[in-house]
């Protein structure tokens, strides 16, 4: 009877249908989750076939911020021993973004710690993006904090085509991870860059002592936003900071979240972030979950795994990461 629920809802989707916020969630938690991952699976191949979509990140201004984000390495309040140096040098963002296209990655972000970017370093971040779009094929994101409306339109005038900018939690559990901003600044700068004509790649971390209600919101969240990339981060406890003591999530955990996601998100690309190897096989039981995408390499503060591991490995379960057979929605966020 579970399996015949799944199916239905499936096919549903694939015709069309978009679980709302009204619908019956037992499913999602009834349903073993080999069960519900086979369906988020389904969704998957339908709308985005067999490709796995590759982005990479470079930390580009890392340290002393001002925000008090509870998981955050990069927060000054917090004492973690996290390397702090400012803007990076062009040549070496140019070097980091040519490699990592050489590698095969689709797309590549400069990401900075602090509220903002601001002032001689956005121009210089807007510099880079230019030579980088002159010089390279690579997509280009960004993800710079809370920029204003003009900042996103010359972005945009650069060549940068996405931007990174996650909602973290839901919108009740969001002041108990955060107190200097607010949620509600976090979907105004999306709504701005989407008003830009960027795609806006948003998602956030689970197991920071949120309940699965608060991941049905975040996720409902983001399908009313018209989010096309959605990075699920699973907490890898820094210590230092105020959540150090919180255990890892199972992987039974992580695998039904992002077969939730898939479901309510079916034409999103699902992206792997940090705490893969929270999961079987390093993530590649996600791949069959409903995971569409991954960011790969090292990611900001914690460990992840190289562009040649990944490439191997999606080679290897029949994937590709080149694009020609993606459905997903808009092209700036994974799929041209």
């Amino acid at each position: 009877m579970r399996v015949n629920r799944v199916n239905e809802l499936t096919k549903k989707i694939i015709a069309g249908y978009r679980v709302s916020r009204a619908d019956d969630r037992s499913i999602f938690m009834d349903t073993p989750v080999e069960e519900l991952g086979e369906g988020a699976y389904r969704l998957q191949k339908h709308f985005c076939g067999n490709h796995i979509d590759l982005c990479t990140i470079v930390n580009g201004r890392s340290g002393r911020c001002g925000e008090d984000c509870k998981y955050c390495a990069q927060a000054g309040r917090h004492k973690t021993g996290v390397d702090t140096y400012g803007f990076m040098a062009q040549t070496d963002l140019i070097a980091h973004a040519k490699a990592n296209q050489d590698a095969g990655a689709n797309r590549f972000s400069i990401v900075t710690s602090g509220g903002a970017l601001s002032g001689t370093e956005f121009e210089q971040a807007l510099e880079a993006y230019k030579e980088m779009r002159r010089t390279l094929s690579i997509d280009l994101c960004a993800s710079h904090g809370l920029l204003t409306r003009s900042q996103f339109r010359r972005l945009r005038e650069v060549g940068v085509t996405s931007y990174h900018h996650n909602i973290e939690t839901s919108e009740r559990y969001f002041p108990e991870i955060c107190t200097t901003h607010s949620y509600a600044d976090r979907i105004r700068t999306i709504k701005m860059a989407q008003a830009e004509g960027l795609c806006v790649c948003s998602g956030g971390i689970i197991g920071m002592g949120e309940t699965w209600e608060d991941r049905f919101d975040m996720a409902f969240a983001l399908q009313e936003l018209g989010i096309e990339s959605i990075p699920l981060n699973s907490l890898m406890a820094i210590p230092g900071t105020p959540l150090e003591h919180l255990a890892p999530l199972s992987g039974e955990d992580i695998l039904r979240t992002i077969a939730i996601f898939r479901f309510i998100n079916p034409t999103a690309n699902i992206r792997l972030g940090a705490g893969r190897k929270l999961l079987p096989e390093n993530g590649a039981t996600a791949f069959r979950a409903g995971a569409s995408a991954s960011i790969t390499g090292n990611m900001l503060t914690t460990s992840g795994t190289t562009i040649a591991e990944d490439m191997e490995l999606i080679r290897e379960m029949g994937f590709t990461n080149r694009d020609e057979d993606c459905r997903v929605s808009s092209g700036a966020c994974g799929a041209r």
